[in-house]
């Protein structure tokens, strides 16, 4: 192991420990799957402190690379993943409520997004995606559904569309742009003044965006789903418009 793994300096340690780990993931040393060697071995070889390599699998934790499971055994240490939707969404969200980006600048984001995986899966989509999308809808339908659930299936529906796509970026990009705004969609769906035909509504367009992809029309499914979004998503960055622009002038 000596050889392989080698010392780093120790000025700003746990960030030249994720450079040494990047290496080798990159090198294709190091795939999803693979195990790193436990603690009380790679600290050493490292030449760093376990606290240090610790901090350092803590951040690839946080970016949906690294999983760590606690205890003694063959299961136990950390393994390389790939799990990129929640740490990209838990990213954007965080930055969003930092005001690193306005409602406006998600709005834009998916309706760039969200046209072309519609207009794509229109074309690639498969028969498996396609059902588990007109499936994620039979659930919003339900008269019983909840706020939280359908804001839940709402979100899956329309990832489950930009999977279908085909384009694996795209729908990871999709789930967090989608992901960051949730908490935002959902005080809103909250404070809808009539419950029933705010879902009704919504289906009705899911419903024909899913007959649209079906009918391999992409184009027509593509200026659906920016309405869309422009819809119920625009009204929340005209009500929010006001504080965006101060905001903005203070910085």
């Amino acid at each position: 192991m000596s050889a392989e793994w080698q010392p780093v300096r120790q000025s700003r340690t746990h960030e030249l420990v994720l450079e040494r780990i990047e290496e080798r993931v990159l090198a294709g040393e190091l795939k999803a799957g693979d195990r790193l060697p436990p603690e009380r071995e790679l600290a050493p070889v490292l030449g760093v402190s376990r606290s240090a390599l610790r901090e350092a699998l803590r951040v690839l934790e946080t970016i949906g690379v690294l999983v760590s499971q606690p205890g003694r055994g063959p299961d136990a240490g950390a393994r390389v993943v790939r799990n990129p939707d929640d740490a990209l969404g838990r990213l954007l969200r965080l930055h969003f409520a930092l005001g690193s980006y306005s409602l406006g600048d998600v709005l834009e984001a998916r309706v760039v997004l969200e046209r072309s995986s519609f207009a794509t899966a229109a074309a690639h989509a498969s028969a498996e995606d396609l059902d588990e999308a007109e499936a994620l809808l039979v659930r919003m339908q339900e008269p019983d559904v909840g706020v939280t659930d359908f804001n839940d299936l709402d979100t899956r529906f329309h990832v489950a569309m930009a999977r279908g796509s085909g384009n694996q970026l795209i729908s990871t990009l999709t789930s967090a742009v989608r992901e960051s705004v949730r908490p935002l969609i959902l005080q809103a769906l909250e404070a809808a003044e009539d419950w029933p035909a705010t879902t009704a509504a919504l289906n009705k367009e899911h419903t024909e965006l899913l007959r649209l992809v079906r009918a391999g029309k992409g184009a027509e499914a593509a200026d659906l789903v920016e309405k869309h979004i422009r819809g119920f998503h625009g009204t929340l960055v005209d009500e929010n418009a006001p504080d965006d622009r101060s905001e903005d002038a203070d910085r």
